[in-house]
C-alpha cells in the first residue's frame, strides 16, 4: 500500500471516529434535554409500565416521603396493611394472579423489612416475582452510622441487606442518583424473568432527587435469554426419537414452574395439538383446564388415586413440564418414574433422560416441540384418560366430613373463580376436586407458612378485580386464621367481597396427623368467628354477612342460595367439622412424613 493510500485510509478512519463522537455527543445532549423526574417517580412509572396497580406495605418514617408520591400516583393504589408479614403475603397473592406482572411490597428500615422476610422467603421458595422496597436512612447517615432507631446499635447498617440477600434473587442498594435508574431496571427485570423476589433500598434523600426520564422510553424485557438454535434443534430431535420409541405411549405431567415462568399458553397449545394425556402435580393444579377431556387428574406419587398412579407410572415416556419435586408435591418423594423414561422441561434448562442441556428453556422450546409432535395426535388420542370428576358420597350421618365437603364444594365453583387453599386440610382436600374453566388456584404447598392465605387472598382479590375475574374464595382452618386474621380489615377497607370458609375443627389438624394427635399443643382457643367481621371493620353490618353451618343440610342450603353465591358482600362461613377428620391425601402424606421425621426414637 502506498503512503498516499495509507494517509487516505487514516483520514477516513479519523473522520469516522469524529462522526461517531459527534453522534454520541448529540445523544448525550438529547438525554440532557429529556425531562427530569423524581427518582421515586421513576420507580413508580416503571411499576406502572409493568402493570402494577396495587402496592402493599406499612408506613414507617423512612418510607413516608416516597409514600406521598405513591398516594398521589394516578394508577397505583396504596393498600396499606395491618403488618408487614401480611403485606408480603398479599404481594405474593397479587403476583400469582396477575401473571406477567409482579407484586410490590414497601416496608421501613429494619423492623419493617425483617417482619416481612418470612413472606419474601416463601415467594422465593415458590418462585413468585415480588419486589421488596425498603425505605432506608439517607446516604449521609449510612456513611456516618449514627445510632438511629431501627438499627442494631452497633453500626451495621448493611445487616438487613445481607439478610435480604438470602431470600432474593438480586438486590440494589441505591447510593447515588447517577446509577439509580439502571439499578432499578436491573432488579425489576431479574424479578420478572427469574420469577423470584428482588430487593431495593430507597434512601430518604434520594426519593426526590431529579434524574433523567430517558430510560423510561425503552420497555423492560419480560423474556428469558434465547435458546441456542443448534442445541435446541438437537434437543427437539432427541425428544421426537423418544416419542417414536415409546410407540406414542406418552404422558404429559405439568407442574408449578409452567405457571411461574409464563409458559401456560405454550403448554396448552402443545397438549391440545398433540392430544397426549395430561396430568398435574399438586402445585400445577389449574395450569391446564380441569374440564379438558384429555386431563386425568392429580398425580402425587403413592398418594395418587390408583387409576391415575397406574396411568402415569406405566407410560413409556413422561414429558415433565416445570416440575418441582418437593415432599408435599411428590407424595413424600414417592414418584415412581424412572429417569430413563423422563424428559424434563424447565425455565432455563432441559433434561433428556440423564443428559442435561443448560440454557434451553421451555417457553421458547415448547412451540417448536409442538410443531414437531403435532403429527402424533391421531395415535395419542387413542390412549384412554380417566375422567376427572368429583362424586359426592352418600353418608349416613349429617356431619360435615372432609370426604363429603370437598366434592360438594365442586358444584359451587364457577369459571374464573380464584380459589385459595390454606396449607393443611384445605390444600390437600381440594386436590381431588375438578375446578371449572379459567379458575385460578392458589396454595403454598412448598413453603407452607400457615396463615399465608389470608394476606394472599387480599392480593389475589385485588388482582382479580383488576383483571375482571370472578369470585375469590378462601378455605382456611381455624388455627391458621388466628395467625393473620387482621387482614380482613384491609379487605373491608378496599370493598373486596371474598367468600371465606373457616373450617372449625378445634385446632391444628395437619399437625395432629403428623404427631401428637391428642396433645394439647395442637389445640387452640375457639373464637366467635361470626363476630369477626364486625369487629374488624364492618361496624354497621352493611359490608358483610357471617354464617355458621353445623351439618350437611345447612351447608347445602347455603351453597344453593343465589344471594350467597353472588357474593355481593364479604362473607364468612364457619364450617363445624370433627376434630380428628382429615382428607384422604393428608392422612397418607402425614403417615409418610411421620416415618421420615422419626418423632419417636
Amino acid at each position: 500500500m502506498s503512503s498516499e493510500t495509507s494517509k487516505t485510509v487514516d483520514s477516513q478512519a479519523l473522520q469516522a471516529e469524529v462522526n461517531r463522537l459527534k453522534l454520541e455527543l448529540q445523544t448525550l445532549q438529547v438525554e440532557d434535554r429529556s425531562e427530569e423526574i423524581f427518582l421515586g417517580n421513576y420507580l413508580l412509572t416503571r411499576l406502572e409500565q409493568l402493570g402494577v396497580k396495587s402496592m402493599f406495605g406499612v408506613p414507617g418514617d423512612f418510607n413516608l416521603g416516597f409514600l406521598d408520591l405513591v398516594e398521589d400516583h394516578p394508577t397505583i393504589d396504596w393498600i396499606g396493611n395491618c403488618n408487614e408479614l401480611n403485606a408480603s403475603y398479599a404481594a405474593d397473592g397479587y403476583a400469582r394472579v396477575k401473571e406477567q406482572s409482579l407484586g410490590v411490597l414497601l416496608t421501613t428500615f429494619g423492623v419493617g423489612e425483617l417482619s416481612a422476610i418470612n413472606g419474601i422467603a416463601g415467594a422465593f421458595s415458590e418462585m413468585v416475582p415480588v419486589l421488596h422496597i425498603a425505605g432506608v436512612p439517607s446516604t449521609t447517615q449510612q456513611k456516618s452510622k449514627p445510632m438511629l432507631h431501627h438499627t442494631l446499635g452497633d453500626g451495621r447498617y448493611d445487616a438487613y441487606l445481607k439478610a435480604a440477600a438470602q431470600f432474593t434473587i438480586s438486590q440494589a442498594d441505591l447510593t447515588n442518583a447517577a446509577s439509580a435508574a439502571s439499578e432499578i431496571d436491573r432488579v425489576l427485570v431479574d424479578c420478572i424473568v427469574h420469577a423470584r423476589p428482588t430487593y431495593l433500598t430507597l434512601p430518604t434523600d434520594l426519593v426526590y432527587t431529579k434524574i433523567s426520564s430517558e430510560r423510561l422510553k425503552i420497555p423492560l424485557s419480560h423474556l428469558p435469554p434465547p435458546n441456542d438454535a443448534d442445541e435446541e434443534e438437537f434437543v427437539i430431535s432427541e425428544i421426537e426419537k423418544l416419542v417414536n420409541e415409546a410407540d406414542n405411549d406418552v404422558v404429559v405431567l405439568v407442574d408449578a414452574c409452567a405457571i411461574r415462568h409464563d409458559a401456560r399458553k405454550e403448554l396448552r397449545e402443545m397438549i391440545e395439538k398433540t392430544q397426549f394425556p395430561v396430568y398435574s402435580a399438586p402445585m400445577g393444579k389449574s395450569v391446564v383446564a380441569e374440564t379438558y377431556e384429555r386431563y386425568g387428574g392429580i398425580y402425587v406419587g403413592s398418594i395418587s388415586h390408583p387409576e391415575i398412579k397406574e396411568k402415569v407410572e406405566s407410560a413409556k415416556l413422561i414429558l415433565s413440564i416445570g416440575s418441582l419435586k418437593s415432599d408435599f408435591n411428590s407424595g413424600n418423594f414417592t414418584y415412581s418414574i424412572p429417569t430413563m423414561r423422563t424428559v424434563e422441561l424447565h425455565s432455563s434448562w432441559t433434561k433428556v433422560k440423564y443428559a442435561e442441556f443448560p440454557g434451553i428453556g421451555m417457553k421458547q422450546l415448547l412451540p417448536k416441540l409442538t410443531q414437531r409432535l403435532h403429527a402424533y395426535n391421531a395415535l395419542a388420542r387413542q390412549i384412554e384418560v380417566p375422567k376427572f370428576v368429583a362424586n359426592v358420597p352418600q353418608e349416613e350421618d349429617d356431619v360435615i366430613s372432609h370426604n363429603w365437603f370437598w366434592p360438594r364444594m365442586s358444584g359451587f365453583f364457577k369459571p374464573k373463580d380464584i380459589i385459595v387453599a390454606e396449607t393443611g386440610t384445605s390444600s390437600f382436600g381440594i386436590l381431588d376436586v375438578p375446578l371449572p374453566n379459567d379458575a385460578v388456584f392458589l396454595a403454598q404447598i412448598l413453603w407452607g407458612s400457615i396463615g399465608w392465605t389470608v394476606g394472599s387472598t387480599l392480593g389475589a382479590a385485588l388482582a382479580g378485580r383488576e383483571l375482571g375475574l370472578g369470585r375469590t374464595i378462601l378455605f382456611i382452618g381455624d388455627g391458621s386464621l388466628q395467625l393473620t386474621v387482621q387482614e380482613f380489615t384491609s379487605m373491608l377497607k378496599k370493598d373486596l367481597k371474598p367468600i371465606i370458609f373457616v373450617l372449625n375443627n378445634s385446632g391444628y389438624t395437619i399437625e395432629r396427623y403428623l404427631h401428637g394427635k391428642t396433645r394439647h399443643y395442637n389445640d387452640i382457643v375457639n373464637w366467635k368467628w361470626t363476630s369477626l367481621l364486625s369487629v374488624l371493620g364492618d361496624e354497621d353490618g352493611t359490608k358483610s354477612k357471617s354464617y355458621t353451618v353445623k351439618n350437611k343440610a345447612e351447608l347445602s342450603e347455603l351453597l344453593d342460595n343465589s344471594s350467597f353465591a353472588n357474593a355481593d358482600v364479604m362473607q364468612l362461613v364457619e364450617v363445624i367439622m370433627p376434630m380428628h377428620d382429615a382428607p384422604r391425601a393428608l392422612q397418607v402424606q402425614a403417615e409418610l412424613s411421620g416415618k421420615t421425621n422419626k418423632y419417636v426414637a
